[in-house]
């Protein structure tokens, strides 16, 4: 199990202690810490968390598959939104659920997982599907999104990419119409859910931006 929360691991730990047939091999705290031990442990499967000190743990999924293709990997995760699973998917984890669900969930997901199978949070399956019919950010549209949330106006993030303040207008005007968002603050706020852009450490609004 990877995760830098130790009360959290401690909690995991005895949840896997009750189960018939689970052993915990190893713990990390972080991702690289996690790719040395899944290479000396060679566990049947791995619990991910993704904010990590050093690395995001999709990054560390992607190292451990590609020294161990077969390895079986388990988000578990509070992030809910689509670009954090799309990026956690794509490097190969097989199943992805919230730390929320797992009192409830944990034995049949690892259960699952282990016989070759993925096993997605319903609601993340959902909001992945919804995304595959509309349009992606480009980068440069995340880059200006991410400017305009700390509070910089089209002319400062015009200043700040050597672009002009009509082309970031239309950058802007480009995003809301694929987010389907109101305003640029309901463009922010649906970027953070979705976790195509991250708050602050201290999980408050950005200063710039006023509701």
């Amino acid at each position: 199990m990877v995760d830098d929360h130790p009360i959290f691991l401690d909690g995991v730990a005895s949840a896997l202690d009750a189960m018939d047939g689970m052993q915990l091999v190893g713990c990390a705290s972080n991702g690289q810490q996690a790719i040395e031990l899944h290479g000396l442990l060679k566990p049947d499967v791995t619990l991910m968390d993704l904010q990590l000190p050093d690395m995001h743990g999709s990054v560390a999924i992607s190292a451990i598959r590609s020294q161990a293709p077969g390895a079986r990997v388990i988000v578990l995760t509070t992030y809910e939104g689509d670009a954090h699973a799309s990026q956690a998917i794509r490097a190969g984890a097989a199943g992805y659920m919230l730390k929320s669900a797992v009192r409830h969930d944990l034995e049949e997901t690892i259960r699952s997982v282990h016989a070759g199978r993925r096993r997605i949070l319903p609601s993340v399956a959902c909001a992945l599907a919804e995304q595959m019919h509309t349009d992606a950010l480009s980068p440069r549209e995340i880059e200006v999104l991410r400017l305009a949330a700390v509070g910089n106006t089209n002319q400062k993030i015009g200043d700040k990419l050597g672009l002009s303040e009509g082309t970031i207008k239309t950058h802007m005007r480009n995003v809301l119409a694929k987010m389907q968002a109101k305003d640029r603050t309901h463009a922010v706020l649906l970027a953070m859910q979705r976790g195509i852009i991250s708050m602050g450490a201290s999980g408050r609004l950005p200063p710039g931006l006023r509701l």
